[in-house]
C-alpha cells in the first residue's frame, strides 16, 4: 500500500526571486514528498539584495482564500510565514481556529536577510495574543525571540535555554506544543538549535556552512518541518524526527547552493539538490 501524500499549505508572502516566502515553501514541500498549497498573505517587491515594496491583500480576500481552500482540501499541516500586519495576523488566527487546523508551524518572519522589516510592530502583540494559541511548533531565530520576549536576543547557548523556556510558556501549556529556537546568529563554527516541549530540551548542533547563500533558510526549515510532521505520525518521537530530518535537508540545500546563480546578494538555497543532477 502506497504512503498517503499529505496536503500542506503555506500562508505567507510572495518573494519574486523565489528564494524565500511562499515560493520557497512550495519547493520544500515538493522536495520532501508533500503536496503544496498556498495562500498569499502579502506581495513583495524583492530580490536577493533588498525588499523595495510590500502590498497586503484585503483581509476579506485573505479570508476567502483560506475558507475556499479548507472547504475542499483536507490540510494536514500549515506553515505560517510573513503575515505583515495585525489585521492579517488576526484573520489568519481566526480561520485556523475555525477549521481547527493541525500541525501549525509558525515562523514569525519579522526581518528579511537584507535587514528590511517585514512585520509591523503593532502586529507582534496580535501574533502573541491570537496566533501563538493556534501554534503547534514555533521556529524563531534569536532576533525574533528577542522581539517576542521584549528583551535583547540571546547571546550564548545558555541564554538560549532560558529563552526557549520562556517562549514555550507563551504557547498553550495544556497540550503538546514545541519551540525550535534557532541559534544561527551566534558566532562560531557550530550552529546549535534548541528543540523544547516544556519537558525535554534537545540540543541540535551542526557545522556552520560558510556561504552567502542563506536567503530563505528560515522559511525553508519551517516548511520542511511542516511537510514532514504528517509523515512522521505513528513513528518514534515524531516531532523530533521531523525536525532532525528537516534540518538535515536544509543543511544539504545550503551546501549545494553554489550550483545556483541567482542574484548578487544573499542567494537562495538549493531546494532540489537531491533531485537535480548536474
Amino acid at each position: 500500500m502506497s504512503r498517503a501524500i499529505p496536503n500542506v499549505v503555506s500562508i505567507a508572502g510572495v518573494d519574486p526571486s523565489g528564494g524565500a516566502g511562499l515560493l520557497a515553501d512550495l519547493k520544500a514541500f515538493s522536495a520532501l514528498g508533500a503536496y503544496g498549497c498556498g495562500v498569499v498573505a502579502a506581495l513583495t517587491a524583492q530580490n536577493t539584495q533588498a525588499v523595495t515594496g510590500i502590498h497586503t491583500p484585503p483581509t476579506d480576500f485573505l479570508r476567502l482564500q483560506i475558507d475556499t481552500l479548507f472547504a475542499d482540501v483536507r490540510i494536514h499541516a500549515v506553515k505560517l510565514g510573513m503575515l505583515g500586519s495585525a489585521d492579517i495576523v488576526a484573520t489568519v488566527a481566526d480561520r485556523l481556529a475555525h477549521f481547527d487546523a493541525p500541525n501549525v508551524v509558525c515562523d514569525p518572519v519579522m526581518v528579511a536577510k537584507s535587514g528590511d522589516h517585514l512585520l509591523a510592530r503593532n502586529a507582534v502583540a496580535m501574533l502573541i495574543e491570537a496566533l501563538l494559541p493556534r501554534t503547534f511548533l514555533l521556529t524563531p531565530n534569536l532576533p525574533e525571540a528577542g522581539v517576542l520576549l521584549e528583551q535583547r536576543p540571546p547571546e550564548t547557548v545558555k541564554e538560549m535555554y532560558r529563552a526557549a523556556e520562556r517562549l514555550r510558556e507563551m504557547l498553550p501549556l495544556s497540550s503538546e506544543r514545541w519551540v525550535l529556537l534557532k541559534g544561527g546568529h551566534l558566532p562560531g563554527s557550530e550552529v546549535v538549535d534548541l528543540l523544547f516541549d516544556g519537558d525535554r530540551m534537545i540540543e541540535m548542533p551542526s557545522p556552520r556552512i560558510e556561504t552567502k547563500n542563506t536567503h530563505g533558510t528560515g522559511c525553508t526549515l519551517a516548511s520542511a518541518i511542516a511537510a514532514l510532521l504528517p509523515q512522521r505520525v505513528g513513528g518514534l518521537r515524531p516531532v523530533e524526527s521531523a525536525v532532525r530530518d528537516a534540518r538535515d535537508y536544509l543543511l544539504r540545500a545550503i551546501a549545494a547552493s553554489g550550483a545556483l546563480s541567482v542574484g548578487s546578494g544573499h542567494g537562495p538555497v538549493h531546494h532540489f539538490h537531491a533531485l537535480w543532477r548536474g
